[in-house]
């Protein structure tokens, strides 16, 4: 079973370097690499209302989505976490975004208010 482009490992992530390690020609998608966009997406991930958006729009129902948001965990290795902003909130949501309890409780406005308040409090201590 062929994997799906979202699914199938980044080689053009940069290296512990920075360097971009690629076996092929580095794809360019609307001028960014692939690992720039999944670095954009995953990092809105930390934002409580996008979550909830994205719960809204259904896309936390789809399996498809659900198998990106797993393969997007290779965030939690070292070599790609010093990539991300806020890596504490962005790192929490994506684990709780593994759970399909989560997944159907962020349509709460109050669970929404709660997680932003707690991302708040973590920036704020962060500096």
């Amino acid at each position: 079973m062929a994997q799906s482009a979202a699914t199938q490992p980044v080689t053009d992530a940069p290296s512990s370097t920075g360097t971009v390690h690629s076996s092929h020609p580095e794809q360019s998608y609307g001028g960014f690499t692939r690992f720039e966009l999944e670095l954009e997406f995953v990092q809105a991930l930390a934002n409580p209302y996008y979550l909830n958006h994205l719960a809204s729009q259904k896309l936390l129902q789809d399996p498809a989505f659900i198998a990106y948001l797993k393969y997007l965990r290779y965030f939690q290795q070292p070599e790609y976490t010093k990539y991300l902003f806020y890596p504490g909130p962005t790192l929490n949501a994506l684990e709780l975004l593994q759970q399909e309890r989560f997944r159907q409780e962020i349509l709460s406005p109050d669970i929404v208010a709660h997680l932003a308040e707690q991302t708040l409090l973590s920036s704020i201590k962060a500096k």
